[in-house]
């Protein structure tokens, strides 16, 4: 009882330190760099699906938050610890989640997801996360945009200079005072195409600009 109280305790401990300090580290970052936007040629509808590589996040949030100068979001992280500190820092920043993967909570997580996106709000979602493969492509992203014939908008950060995590998703983190390019691709649809063909386009569509 003492060591799951003591787990839980240091859990708790990190959920109210942590996101804090990766809030900051990301304000930080955002405000030393220089920035370049490469933005869709036809403009971005809402609402719509964004997707970004997992080793890609860290600036996911404040890129959208100034790209679309809103945050009517809810992003999908996981349900094991690292979701929850991704929740809280989520919701420093305004937005929403929806809390599961594919491999658990899926049916609960696209019924919340189909919610939210009837309800105008845009979603956010890793399609190789939370475990990879790295650069894998899963269901979430293309069942999610066929089901309400939505479109999907790719995200791509790429830092001139970072450091890269030796971690199955290559995590990059941007150096300060680099320039960093984000790129937001075209908005496309998939409710036409098959669920291998949707997930492939969104792979290919996701490496043109791949860190």
């Amino acid at each position: 009882m003492a060591k799951l109280f003591s787990k839980e305790f240091k859990r708790k401990l990190l959920v109210w330190i942590v996101p804090p300090l990766i809030y900051a580290l990301i304000k930080l970052l955002f405000f030393t760099c220089k920035k370049k936007f490469y933005r869709p040629q036809n403009g971005s509808a809402t609402p719509s699906i964004y997707v970004l590589w997992h080793g890609e996040i860290l600036m996911a949030a404040a890129a959208y938050t100034y790209y679309t100068k809103r945050v009517e979001a809810d992003t999908i992280v996981s349900s094991h610890f690292d979701g929850e500190l991704a929740a809280r820092l989520m919701q420093l920043f305004g937005g929403g989640t929806i809390r599961g993967s594919s491999s658990k909570g899926g049916a609960s997580v696209l019924r919340q997801a189909l919610k939210s996106l009837q309800k105008g709000r845009d979603i956010a979602l890793t399609p190789d996360g939370p475990r990879g493969p790295r650069h894998s492509v899963a269901d979430g992203a293309a069942v999610l945009a066929m089901m309400k014939k939505v479109p999907i908008i790719t995200m791509n950060c790429n830092p001139t200079s970072y450091w890269s995590m030796k971690s199955w998703d290559h995590f990059c983190i941007p150096k300060p005072f680099c320039t960093i390019e984000f790129y937001f691709g075209n908005p496309f649809y998939v409710h036409e195409l098959s669920l291998e063909e949707a997930k492939s386009l969104i792979q290919k569509r996701l490496l043109e600009h791949a860190v």
